[in-house]
């Protein structure tokens, strides 16, 4: 498949932010499955680029989880394990209610302005890779207040390995996007009302609400 026929319409990113954001499409979408190959000269090719930011971005799709380098392949997309989602979401769920507890009297009214303008970006998306884009942004916002943390770090981390399994679910069940947006506002109405054990609440039902429709993707076979 030709990637230069999804590559990300933002030129005026660089080098390296567009070839990252070109191909981290196409792996959230499915254009670019579990085991295919990524040769940096292919890439840099198809994408009308030099091998260093194809190398870059490589590297960054490697710490998100997207992408491992194989001593004899070089760079491949990431097979996805039932098993490992199961396990970020378990690790999500004990660590986020610490994160709650630690921003939610910090976080600003201008944060939750952007929060809930993510939130109307997100109802007016229908395509799930944008979508998934959207909602990684919206969650990071909500730890932005405390980043550099350890925490802050580990749970980007985990959010950035969730993305590809969220992206691919989200084909097999149309309503989760809007039944996602409407989670998304009451967390932002419990972080305004300062609400710590209801956002903690509404945060352990959207994960079990977003891994509930991972596993069904993953019994209809589409994951």
């Amino acid at each position: 498949m030709s990637l230069a026929g999804i590559a990300d319409a933002n030129r005026s990113r660089t080098a390296h932010e567009f070839v990252r954001a070109t191909l981290r499409k196409a792996i959230l979408d499915g254009s670019l499955p579990g085991g295919t190959r990524l040769v940096q000269t292919g890439v840099a090719s198809e994408l009308g680029v030099s091998t260093t930011p194809v190398r870059e971005a490589l590297r960054d799709l490697a710490t998100e989880g997207l992408v491992f380098f194989d001593p004899h392949r070089g760079a491949v997309v990431r097979t996805l394990d039932i098993n490992e989602v199961r396990e970020i979401y378990e690790l999500r769920a004990t660590l986020e209610p610490l994160m709650v507890r630690r921003v939610i009297d910090r976080i600003s009214p201008a944060t939750l302005e952007r929060a809930e303008a993510l939130i109307a970006a997100m109802d007016d998306e229908r395509r799930p890779s944008d979508w998934v884009g959207l909602n990684s942004e919206f969650h990071g916002l909500l730890t932005e207040v405390d980043d550099g943390s350890r925490l802050a770090d580990i749970l980007a981390k985990l959010r950035d390995s969730a993305s590809v399994y969220i992206s691919l679910s989200l084909d097999a069940r149309e309503q989760q996007m809007p039944e996602a947006n409407d989670e998304h506002r009451q967390l932002v109405k419990a972080y305004r009302a300062g609400d710590v054990e209801k956002a903690i609440g509404i945060t352990l039902t959207h994960f079990n609400a977003t891994l509930a429709a991972i596993e069904e993707a993953h019994r209809s076979g589409a994951i």
